[in-house]
């Protein structure tokens, strides 16, 4: 008796990094249910830690959900290959080759709705504890130091201008949340709808106007050739030495020895870091040893929240690929209509 073959699986590959310490998803094991109640689609964890994502592997799996790792052109060179999504577990791209990958009809998808409200919240409480001087006043209280405390006036913000770079999905964010607060908000961005910003309380204005008006800087851009290096000795030097500094996007939009040059010599007030231009931070970064400058480790976003949207998107894309479906949040590549 003979009958239809059955319809081969969609293998899916999770890298390793997803995981906590204990084996356990970081995203908690909900978003799963999108590939465990799939019939079509077969799925694990890499059984390998990686760095960067071999040949070997894209000759293993049709899909892959990748956290860290980065997916170069080395990785599609070989004609074994079979993935043909590879899905970003967050925002930012710039760690996948998606020009090389597309070239080898392969597409790069990533989680642009999930991340937005998370990493506008991550802005404004680096701008809160900036402008309460919250570490001071708990070391102050810490170490017994009391009667110290007028000496660590904080900031209030209605009589303030928050300056966000790019007006993206997180920076429109941004505006929505800070809004209530009363103070003015100035955008710089040369892509975005003077339109759309006037709707969200704020005014479109040069870059270098933002850096000389703004007292809290917050940079929300995408990586890129254009933004490398975006915020240099000169632009710092153009600040207020009273304002703050916040860097919520990916390390080297920072000329980080710029930075640190600005900190050191009282050219900025002070600085708040979730990213940085070499990750793990080095032991001997200056930064970790200055008193004016909150550092988290690209993590002040992650909640449990923030990490189950960021994979119910992330999967889903793969999800919609493995059945035909367009995903909902595919990268274009440059020349793309």
């Amino acid at each position: 008796m003979s009958g239809a073959a059955a319809q081969p699986r969609f293998r899916v590959g999770l890298t390793r990094d997803l995981l906590k310490p204990g084996g356990e998803p970081s995203f908690g094991r909900g978003p799963l249910a999108l590939l465990d109640d799939d019939p079509l689609i077969e799925w694990e964890f890499l059984p390998e830690t990686l760095d960067a994502i071999t040949p070997d592997v894209m000759a293993r799996y049709d899909g892959l959900y990748v956290n860290s790792p980065r997916v170069g052109a080395d990785a599609v060179a070989r004609t074994d290959r079979r993935v043909r999504i590879v899905s970003r577990h967050g925002v930012g791209y710039d760690s996948v080759d998606v020009p090389a990958l597309a070239a080898r009809d392969v597409i790069t998808t990533n989680t642009p709705v999930a991340v937005r409200r998370p990493v506008a919240v991550a802005a404004l409480t680096f701008i809160f504890a900036l402008a309460g001087r919250l570490i001071e006043k708990d070391r102050l209280t810490r170490t017994g130091r009391w009667h110290e405390r007028t000496g660590h006036m904080g900031l209030g913000l209605t009589t303030r201008t928050l300056g966000i770079i790019g007006a993206g999905g997180i920076g429109r964010e941004l505006l929505a949340l800070a809004r209530p607060f009363g103070w003015r908000m100035v955008v710089a961005d040369p892509y975005v709808d003077a339109a759309v910003v006037a709707a969200l309380g704020a005014q479109i204005v040069p870059l270098d106007q933002l850096l000389r008006e703004a007292d809290f800087v917050v940079a929300t851009v995408l990586l890129n050739d254009a933004t490398h290096h975006l915020m240099n000795a000169e632009r710092f030097a153009s600040m207020k030495r009273s304002a703050f500094f916040i860097n919520v996007s990916r390390g080297p939009v920072v000329d980080e020895p710029a930075l640190i040059a600005a900190l050191r010599g009282g050219t900025i007030a002070g600085a708040g870091l979730d990213v940085f231009e070499q990750e793990p931070v080095a032991p001997d970064n200056p930064l970790l040893g200055m008193p004016n400058v909150l550092l988290t480790p690209h993590a002040l976003c992650w909640t449990d929240e923030c990490f189950d949207a960021i994979a119910r998107e992330g999967l889903g894309c793969i999800v919609d690929f493995a059945h035909g479906r367009t995903p909902r949040s595919v990268v274009r590549v440059a020349g793309d209509v």
